[in-house]
């Protein structure tokens, strides 16, 4: 069969259900982008970076069944996107990425964008091949899909080299794909020893991350045959139902209101699935789990690695805990669990709720405000700093993948191109982007290309002028201001420039009538920006519990010096 490159990527992604590529064309990659035009069910969507594209392509992984599809130029393109990628290994989260490579049949040296791109991307993926002959390209794009979703999900990375995408060339035919994996299954006498643990308790609890999203109902039912409360990763928020009389906080330990903190401190087993004890999940590790831990994981290179686990279990999440609900006793007797869950729950929200900001908007009422208007499907993407921390504890949220934003990676600029992905992959839903002023100015141009799509999410942009998470940090030990203070700038102008509406919410009492008037508008395809001046004098739970974790650590030398530099610079 004589066909070309280009094509046989196509057909791959065709097969693979793909609707939507990311990047930017090039002088290696158009004739990829001719064929792209050609296809009956994809659409390449142009992007102002590629940085961007591999947040929109992150953001439509993590909130639908699709798998999001970057294409690039060799060379800048993979650089510039190099952060969204790394963004997504360390979230976990599926990509496939298609590079161009250069030619490789000139014989010629020091080629446009010429760099070792698999040795860029190799770090950052879970594997970067190279296609050797035109035979290697449509199999390799269908793995790249396999092993991106297996295990656990992450990015793949194919290059291609230019002249297999221009030349016509004879190949062999398409070879059958290989069986996939099956996902690993729980050994019955690791689940006998967690069940009789689980059974022996004086309490035990729960703690859920993403890894656990296909376990959720399982998880349930445990939770309720245990009576434990149960936590969550950041991530993970919502796997869990955030209304269900046994769910406590996301997270627990240092970064958690008292009541968490008394409640887990009393369990003496815990249950963790899905998840990896991670710096920022765990407050910069600011958590002692219970003295008893069975660890849950479908990689079994996470145990033992930060916390040591009585029982770990390599497994499928939804494997484990279908296997492990039968052979748990009910327990009786949660009564008065779940009425001081409850009451820790309401003393919280009436603490936010007699603590209104005087002269700017007020985070509870803002967060009320959006849940009571926006879907109870609605999807919420966040950025790197104060503002994810802000939502994640006043957002309370019944289903997951409706959480997203940069974790362990940590990526500015996340929130507007992933609402834009999310939005792509979810037409009928509400997508509200909760992005800082300063991360806005890294990525806020790429509302033109929602406005060109027709994509409408809400953006908020929580204006607080300075970097709102580093300003926090500097305030008790430095007493400065250093770098974190922002140029100021016009939202309105940049709403304008990009095609969106806009409005101004700068007191709590606009709310009522703002909020509904932006997701109207949303809901008949017009993308908005809202300025919110946001109050941010008051620290999360979660930043003082990584500020007082932290400086713990310290030695006594540096602390006293921090100590008496702050005291005398206040002075």
């Amino acid at each position: 069969m004589r066909t070309r490159g280009a094509r046989l990527i196509v057909r791959a992604l065709e097969a693979e259900g793909v609707r939507y590529t990311f990047g930017i064309p090039g002088t290696h990659n158009i004739e990829l982008y001719d064929e792209l035009e050609r296809s009956a069910t994809i659409q390449p969507i142009l992007v102002t970076s590629e940085q961007a594209a591999s947040f929109i392509a992150d953001g439509l992984s993590r909130t639908s069944g699709q798998v999001g599809v970057l294409n690039l130029v060799p060379g800048a393109g993979v650089t510039h996107a190099l952060s969204g990628i790394a963004e997504a290994f360390l979230d976990n989260v599926p990509l496939v990425v298609i590079a161009s490579g250069i030619r490789t049949d000139t014989g010629r040296a020091y080629q446009l964008h010429a760099i070792d791109q698999l040795a860029v991307l190799a770090p950052v993926t879970k594997g970067a091949f190279h296609a050797e002959t035109p035979d290697d390209i449509y199999p390799l794009i269908r793995q790249a899909f396999r092993l991106a979703t297996s295990g656990t999900p992450g990015p793949v990375a194919v290059e291609i080299p230019a002249n297999f995408l221009l030349l016509s060339q004879e190949i062999e035919g398409i070879p059958p794909l290989p069986a996939p994996e099956a996902a690993p299954v729980p050994d019955p006498d690791l689940l006998e020893r967690a069940a009789d643990l689980l059974n022996g308790a004086r309490q035990p609890a729960l703690y859920i991350g993403a890894g656990a999203t296909g376990a959720r109902e399982e998880l349930i039912a445990i939770a309720e045959r245990l009576g434990a409360p149960v936590t969550t990763t950041i991530q993970g928020k919502g796997v869990f139902p955030e209304d269900h009389p046994l769910w406590l906080w996301n997270g627990f330990g240092a970064s958690v209101p008292k009541f968490v903190q008394r409640i887990m401190d009393a369990c003496d087993v815990l249950l963790a699935v899905g998840c990896r004890f991670g710096e920022v999940a765990t407050a910069s590790y600011g958590l002692t789990p219970p003295e008893t831990l069975i660890h849950v994981d479908i990689d079994p290179g996470v145990f033992g690695r930060n916390f040591p686990a009585a029982v770990a279990i390599p497994s499928d999440a939804h494997a484990c805990a279908e296997a492990l609900l039968p052979l748990l006793r009910k327990r009786d007797g949660a009564g008065g669990l779940t009425r001081s869950i409850a009451a820790g729950h309401a003393g919280v929200r009436e603490r936010w709720r007699k603590s209104p900001s005087p002269d700017r908007v007020t985070p509870f009422a803002f967060f009320e405000a959006l849940q009571r208007y926006a879907g109870p499907d609605a999807i919420y993407a966040t950025d790197s700093g104060n503002g994810t921390f802000l939502a994640m504890e006043h957002l309370r949220l019944r289903r997951p993948r409706c959480f997203i934003g940069p974790v362990d990676f940590s990526c500015m600029g996340y929130a507007v191109p992933g609402a834009i992905g999310a939005k792509l992959g979810n037409r009928e839903r509400d997508v509200i982007a909760l992005v800082g002023d300063g991360a806005l100015l890294m990525t806020g141009l790429e509302l033109i290309s929602a406005t060109s799509y027709g994509v409408a999410p809400v953006i908020c942009v929580l204006r607080d002028r300075k970097l709102g998470q580093i300003a926090q940090f500097q305030e008790v030990p430095l007493n400065r201001s250093t770098c974190t203070v922002l140029p100021d700038y016009s939202v309105e102008e940049l709403a304008r420039a990009t095609g969106c509406r806009y409005f101004r919410i700068l007191h709590d009492n606009e709310l009522d009538g703002v909020i509904p008037a932006a997701l109207e508008l949303t809901r008949s395809g017009n993308p908005v920006m809202v300025e919110v001046a946001i109050d941010d004098s008051r620290k999360t739970y979660f930043t003082k519990g990584v500020l007082k974790t932290n400086f713990l650590r310290l030695p006594w030398r540096d602390r006293i010096r921090m100590l008496t530099r702050a005291v005398a610079r206040r002075l």
